[in-house]
């Protein structure tokens, strides 16, 4: 009689437990990153009353005897499904897509989270705005001119240094695409020729490239058909007048030269007003070689041309700046190339243009932008975008095994493995969504009827309280 009691009271306080459960993820249904839990029951031990006989030659063998004690909790799971992505237009939200976690660090303290409302701190770091706890990942780093991450390496406290200066750069290299109208008319470049004949008969293009403080140049490219397959490129370079803002002055072309020598970036420039160089294609309209007007051609591989340029200093009295920019034209015999470089002739209109530099001036850093693998790119003002940071994402052999902190945040246990850490998209983690927050996964239908399911259990267990209560009664009542 007292086995029915006691097996009761487990009955309840277990119920009690699995309400307590529901309770917790009802409270958290709006909780972002929130994992739900679950409770599981087994059955307590069982008193034996009478062992298990085999059979015999006469008869068949008896089953045990066992009167169960209750039940009890065997497990309170955390269920790592994934929750719906919500947007939200902060650039500094990020929802989780797939597996991993966030890794946020107190001191030398590792916290683990699906929970991405990051923001910055005064310091520009990375960080949860609500604990403090700062997001860890990778900083690039200068190499020889390219920002890149180093994925390899320990994450650390991540820094966005908004409003920071990005310094100028000097253009190395300006690219060339696109084509040349075959059908144009043969010019000859010695001839004096009016501007209505040069603006009828050529293809004129520009580019602003720059010097090392960031000061624009314009340099002009007119292109004359001067044989057949054969053109000349005549080149203008300007800076801007120190004393009329808004106009330009020309550099004299005894100031600059270009040349098809392979020693681009080298040196102080020839001056001796080389400013022209020509152009050679093929039948196909395949770009063949190049000539500078020295007579030294280039005709295999790419083909470029170095523009050597002593660029005047607007100060009076003070020495001007050397730079070196190599024009590049496609390679030789090729129509294409992988990074889309070249210049054709075929009979299509005219788009040859310089498409591309690699100087800018200086700018700050005005934003910022999330790509799906976590990487933080800036966006300058002066129209430069560079890789900024990497946020790092953590997974577990056992995700079930983390053990929560608080905070919507886990740490690791001694059955959930240890983290594996590296960036969004590879090694099986998930892709990040900027601009989103990963909801709970709660889903209210089926908590209200796990409440209703445990609340019938509850009620069942007090019912055999109740009922083993009242034998008892009966039993005391035998001796009236």
């Amino acid at each position: 009689m007292m086995r029915s009691l006691y097996a009761g009271v487990s009955g309840l306080q277990n119920h009690q437990i699995r309400m307590d459960v529901v309770g917790n993820n009802i409270a958290n249904v709006n909780t972002t990153g929130f994992k739900k839990g679950r409770v599981n029951f087994q059955d307590m031990l069982s008193q034996t009353m009478s062992g298990a006989a085999r059979p015999t030659d006469v008869k068949g063998g008896v089953n045990p005897k066992q009167v169960g004690l209750g039940m009890v909790i065997a497990s309170i799971d955390t269920i790592h499904t994934q929750g719906s992505l919500q947007t939200t237009g902060n650039n500094l939200d990020m929802g989780l897509s797939g597996n991993g976690f966030f890794i946020l660090k107190d001191g030398d303290k590792s916290f683990y989270t699906r929970a991405g409302a990051f923001g910055l701190d005064k310091d520009g770091l990375l960080v949860n705005p609500g604990t403090g706890l700062r997001v860890q990942g990778w900083t690039s780093k200068d190499i020889g001119g390219q920002y890149m991450i180093s994925a390899a390496e320990e994450p650390a406290d991540i820094k966005i240094p908004l409003y920071s200066k990005d310094p100028a750069k000097a253009t190395k290299n300006v690219d060339f695409k696109c084509n040349l109208m075959s059908e144009m008319p043969i010019m000859d470049p010695n001839v004096a020729h009016t501007e209505q004949e040069l603006i009828k008969n050529t293809w004129t293009s520009s580019i602003n490239m720059y010097d090392s403080q960031g000061t624009p140049l314009e340099v002009r490219f007119r292109f004359m058909k001067t044989g057949t397959n054969q053109w000349q490129s005549q080149v203008q370079v300007f800076q801007n007048d120190p004393n009329n803002p808004g106009q330009k002055i020309e550099i004299p072309a005894t100031q600059f030269n270009l040349d098809v020598s392979p020693n681009a970036g080298g040196g102080n420039p020839a001056t001796n007003g080389q400013n022209f160089f020509n152009l050679g294609f093929d039948n196909l309209g395949r770009i063949i070689n190049v000539r500078d007007g020295q007579e030294d051609v280039r005709n295999a591989g790419n083909l470029f041309v170095n523009l050597n340029i002593t660029v005047p200093n607007t100060t009076p009295g003070l020495p001007g700046e050397n730079l070196s920019v190599q024009i590049n034209l496609g390679e030789a015999g090729k129509v294409r190339t992988e990074d889309n470089v070249g210049i054709t002739q075929f009979s299509s209109g005219f788009t040859t243009k310089p498409f591309r530099q690699d100087g800018f001036g200086m700018g700050y850093l005005e934003g910022i932008k999330v790509d799906d693998t976590g990487s933080i790119t800036g966006v300058f003002s002066n129209g430069n975008n560079r890789i900024l940071a990497q946020v790092a994402l953590a997974n577990f052999t056992n995700v079930g095994g983390l053990e929560k902190a608080g905070e919507t945040n886990f740490v690791y246990s001694n059955n959930s493995g240890e983290p594996d850490i590296s960036a969004a998209g590879t090694m099986g983690k998930g892709k990040i969504m900027s601009g989103a927050l990963e909801m709970s996964n709660v889903d209210l239908a089926e908590q209200f009827t796990d409440m209703i399911v445990t609340q019938r259990g509850f009620q069942a267990n007090s019912k055999t309280i109740q009922t083993s209560d009242q034998m008892l009664q009966e039993l005391l009542t035998l001796k009236r």
